[in-house]
């Protein structure tokens, strides 16, 4: 039978213009198809998750296909679990929350009103009234700005997909991309350039490395902080103690941002709610036995030092991905921040060997 395939020399241009015009090709799709991706996208990311536990269960004994559909039912079945828990008392909560917010008005009133009346004292009417222009045009585009944000997460994913059909999908996916994670990787490893395929197998060993720090080590430590902030604030007596709980915790996929959120909305929460000092004594013992619970055992053991990724860049890959392409990109910001990241060191790490940064040959001499 005759050889079908057809050898085309390429020069240096061309095949970066082929990878550069596919890099295109994908991101347009992905901004075509944002609204239907989501349970795609999120079966991919419990797999990649998941995909460690059935390796371990195949090596036990068990076969592939055994494995998963295990692997699967357990953990899907305990998110279901926790939802019919959680759910009811969430609603009870906000329900409560709602009734008393004209007294928590009222009360955050009558303490700021010292405070109020103090400035008025202090300042000009003109200078009052500047402030308050001022800080009612940045309380508005914030408001704007994160109602935006939302708007955009939710008209491309929710609104579009309808929460059923995540349900439905997302198991599905989930079960065949863990059945074949192996198969699929090595159809992906024949599809690499031969020349250069040892060096992009080493950097997608880095970015697996770094994945598999953040995602799921990072994602350890969430549901971990969730239920630790979640029955900590819960027992304090504080009105949503366990929503703010579990944002809280979950928050903590990005460094630093989900403690402070958390913290700043408990103790306003407790002020509002009057300010009696063991309420707000214990919320603040929670989040501090919280942050040390973090920084010193979970994080490093957990995460360690293998991720590479500043929070910085993290905080931006999530706001950028929500952005473009809602909540399907915040879920693919950490790895494609994880894959940029990757590319950039490698990139600098062979600049800082070639002539352009030693000035000569290889070795720096002219």
């Amino acid at each position: 039978m005759p050889d079908r395939r057809l050898y085309l020399p390429m020069t240096p241009g061309q095949r970066i213009r082929i990878w550069a015009m596919g890099a295109m090709v994908f991101l347009v799709l992905l901004w075509l198809l944002r609204g239907v991706l989501l349970p795609f996208v999120a079966g991919m990311a419990v797999a990649y998750f998941l995909d460690p536990l059935a390796g371990r269960l195949e090596r036990a004994g068990l076969s592939r296909v055994i494995a998963t559909t295990v692997i699967t039912l357990v953990f899907f079945a305990l998110v279901g679990f926790g939802l019919f828990l959680l759910v009811p008392m969430i609603e009870h909560q906000v329900v409560t929350f709602v009734q008393r917010l004209p007294a928590y008005i009222s009360t955050l009133q009558a303490r700021l009103q010292p405070l109020i009346q103090e400035l008025n004292h202090r300042l000009s009417a003109a200078d009052v009234e500047q402030i308050r222009s001022s800080v009612g045009a940045y309380a508005g585009t914030a408001v704007g700005w994160v109602l935006g944000l939302v708007k955009g997460v939710l008209s491309g994913s929710i609104a579009v997909m309808s929460i059923l059909s995540l349900l439905f999908i997302m198991p599905v996916v989930t079960f065949y991309l863990l059945r074949d994670w192996h198969r699929v990787v090595d159809t992906v490893d024949g599809w690499l350039p031969r020349h250069h395929a040892e060096v992009i197998r080493l950097e997608l060993k880095e970015i697996d490395r770094t994945l598999a720090g953040f995602v799921r080590g990072q994602a350890t430590v969430c549901i971990t902080l969730a239920t630790f902030y979640g029955l900590g604030l819960t027992l304090t007596g504080l009105d949503l103690g366990l929503m703010i709980g579990i944002v809280t915790g979950l928050g903590a996929f990005v460094p630093y941002v989900g403690m402070l959120i958390g913290l700043i909305a408990s103790l306003g929460l407790a002020v509002a709610q009057g300010a009696e000092l063991h309420l707000i004594g214990g919320v603040l013992v929670v989040f501090a036995i919280g942050n040390v619970l973090e920084g010193n055992f979970l994080t490093p053991k957990l995460v360690g030092d293998r991720v590479g990724l500043h929070p910085v860049w993290i905080i931006f890959s999530l706001l950028a991905g929500g952005a473009l392409f809602g909540f399907v990109g915040i879920l693919l910001a950490v790895p494609a921040a994880s894959v940029i990241g990757v590319l950039a060191r490698f990139g600098v790490e062979n600049y800082m060997k070639s002539s352009l940064y030693t000035g000569g040959g290889p070795d720096g001499q002219p």
